[in-house]
């Protein structure tokens, strides 16, 4: 099943939708917030939001630490994935709970928290006209990232507290510095709808073709690149060459323009694709349109944060019983991810039901009022 999935087609994984989408509801929202003159109250509720997701960050990262402590002989299981835990266990912890180290798979929330953190003030300047230097700043970062500007200064980082704190590390997956220009790029577009700057029909319209044909060149382009690299018919010499421009971690080019290319061949797909001229197009809206309209897919989209917290545990006790227990057959391990899909439902159940628990445990333990009272 791990091949059904358009990562495997291409140079685009969720994350870089996750990142994107999550700058865009930040920018409509809280624009409009700053619009009302209430920029105290979306300080509160940004600061609010970033305390929430640090505590599901920790708590997911307690699980899964208490899991490794617990069942014997844990580390040919889950060594591969965090390595540092086991050699230098109270340092990684630490360090995991200052959000200076992440597991595996733990890593999309940290990085989310810092971009929040640093939202109400690119917010304010958006406001106030500066989006160019905003995302002119951004591409610099970025840009900075890839010539390998940071390096010194990671490296510096680490020699020096490792000199107090033997072991110390920083890791994380996703490079918050190279990452942020999709955050932010995602964050101007949602304070330009919010404020009337973005015509979306002249970008995304029946009629306008031009840069619908050249994400497909782009995305057909990539698919040929990815399935040569998987099938080895792509010569040596060109994958070395590649290789320099194919860094996840940095969000290197090929996966900042794969992602631009998708996003908007998707999008366009969505929006104008069921009135498009080309059948094929029509088809591929209508069936991307019912997709994203799809109940369970919704249903888990309203608790997504419950749901992502929830998944990285299960995907680690999943991994854990195939070490363990496995290897198993296709069929078996097919059936295994399909519990796995099949069980994002209980959080998200869980959480849209707490509300009504909460509210009748409440009502439940108010005293019952007098009789005489209850009559007038």
């Amino acid at each position: 099943m791990q091949k059904i999935n358009h990562g495997e087609l291409g140079y685009v994984q969720d994350a870089q939708g996750f990142v994107f989408l999550s700058g865009i509801i930040i920018g409509l929202y809280y624009t409009r917030m700053i619009g009302q003159g209430r920029t105290g109250l979306m300080d509160a509720k940004i600061l609010r939001r970033a305390y929430d997701l640090y505590v599901y960050a920790v708590m997911v990262l307690a699980v899964i630490l208490i899991l490794a402590m617990v069942v014997p002989n844990s580390r040919p299981l889950w060594g591969q994935f965090m390595w540092e835990m086991y050699q230098t266990p109270s340092v990684t912890a630490v360090s995991a709970f200052l959000l200076l180290y992440q597991p595996i798979f733990m890593d999309i929330l940290p990085q989310y928290i810092v971009y929040l953190v640093a939202s109400p003030l690119l917010l304010r300047w958006v406001a106030r006209g500066y989006w160019r230097e905003v995302l002119g700043g951004s591409i610099l970062m970025w840009l900075g990232v890839q010539l390998g500007w940071h390096l010194p200064a990671v490296r510096i980082v680490e020699q020096s507290v490792a000199e107090i704190v033997p072991g110390f590390v920083l890791q994380s997956h996703f490079n918050p510095m190279a990452w942020q220009v999709v955050f932010v790029t995602g964050l101007l577009l949602g304070a330009a709808d919010t404020r009337g700057g973005m015509d979306w029909n002249r970008w995304f319209s029946p009629e306008r073709t031009d840069l619908l044909k050249a994400s497909i060149v782009i995305v057909v382009l990539f698919l040929f690149y990815k399935l040569g690299f998987t099938y080895g018919f792509m010569p040596d010499s060109m994958a070395l060459r590649f290789d320099g421009f194919n860094n996840r971690t940095e969000l290197s080019l090929v996966y900042l323009l794969n992602f631009v290319a998708l996003a908007y061949l998707v999008t366009w797909l969505l929006v104008a694709g069921r009135d498009s001229a080309f059948p094929a197009a029509r088809r591929a809206g209508d069936l991307l349109n019912r997709l994203f309209r799809w109940r369970f897919l919704t249903f888990l989209g309203k608790h997504s944060l419950q749901v992502y917290a929830w998944h990285v545990v299960v995907v680690y006790v999943v991994l854990g019983f195939d070490a363990r227990i496995g290897p198993f057959s296709e069929l078996t391990k097919t059936l295994i991810a399909l519990g796995a899909i099949a069980s994002l439902i209980i959080p998200a159940w869980i959480h849209a039901n707490y509300a009504n628990w909460t509210e009748a445990g409440r009502l439940a333990a108010q005293p019952e009022p007098a009789q005489g009272r209850s009559r007038n």
